[in-house]
């Protein structure tokens, strides 16, 4: 039945990692990713275009945000432990808003860093237990894809860029959220942002120490991530600073 693909219980197979309906929409993101940045002149150039992508990006992050509360609370699964927007994508998701809203470059600078690495890493590994074609399936890959769409707007449409010293700051901002999340999560007994201990289902973190050991390293990954993300604009600067 057609409501089966919105129930709590999960009606079919689980997801599986990199299965065929894992790649498919690794290969959508890829591709919408492809159009922005082969369209993003065209986007900048169009000022209706311009502004109407941008709200359909808000639209999108705001619909998927949403949809997913009202899920949990038609499904009487609304719990304060596991659904508040506190893991670093949902976070990522509101700030995607607000950067998008402003067109800020302070915000753009954090969210770039936090938003497109941290949902390349839940996109590859995804914490999801839906598959094909229940609604979380496409809620699931619809919000982290226009996560990224957000940033690759700013970049190619908004112009926006980044420097060494944004890495630094993302890592400070990333520590301080990190910081009151933990003392968070040992007030209600929840494990946002995985702070607590490891996801239940497979994923990056199966390969790192025991608590709180695999906290340092996610520190270290992090910033070798931010610093992997900042390659692209390091090459632009050299590249532009060899046709002056």
């Amino acid at each position: 039945m057609f409501l089966d693909y919105f129930s709590y219980e999960n009606p079919g197979d689980p997801f599986s990692l990199f299965s065929a309906s894992h790649l498919v929409m690794l290969v959508n993101g890829v591709l919408f990713v492809i159009v922005f940045m082969v369209f993003g002149k065209y986007i900048r150039n169009h000022s209706l275009l311009h502004t109407w992508v941008r709200y359909i990006l808000i639209a999108v992050l705001l619909l998927s945000e949403a949809t997913l509360n009202l899920w949990y609370l038609t499904a009487g699964e609304w719990d304060i432990r596991e659904t508040l927007p506190l893991q670093l994508c949902s976070l990522s998701l509101i700030m995607s808003i607000v950067m998008l809203v402003t067109r800020s470059e302070k915000w753009f600078e954090i969210v770039y860093f936090l938003g497109v690495g941290g949902a390349l890493q839940a996109l590859i590994t995804p914490e999801l237990f839906y598959d094909f074609p229940h609604y979380r399936y496409f809620h699931f890959f619809i919000a982290h894809i226009f996560i990224i769409l957000a940033s690759i707007y700013m970049i190619v449409v908004e112009r926006k860029r980044v420097t060494i010293h944004s890495v630094w700051r993302t890592m400070l901002v990333l520590n301080g959220i990190a910081v009151v999340i933990f003392f968070f999560n040992r007030w209600i007994g929840a494990n946002y942002m995985f702070l607590a201990h490891k996801p239940a289902n497979p994923s990056l973190l199966d390969y790192l120490p025991e608590f709180p050991w695999y906290i340092l390293w996610l520190e270290i990954i992090a910033a070798f991530i931010f610093l992997l993300l900042y390659l692209p604009f390091l090459l632009i600067k050299n590249l532009d600073s060899k046709d002056i």
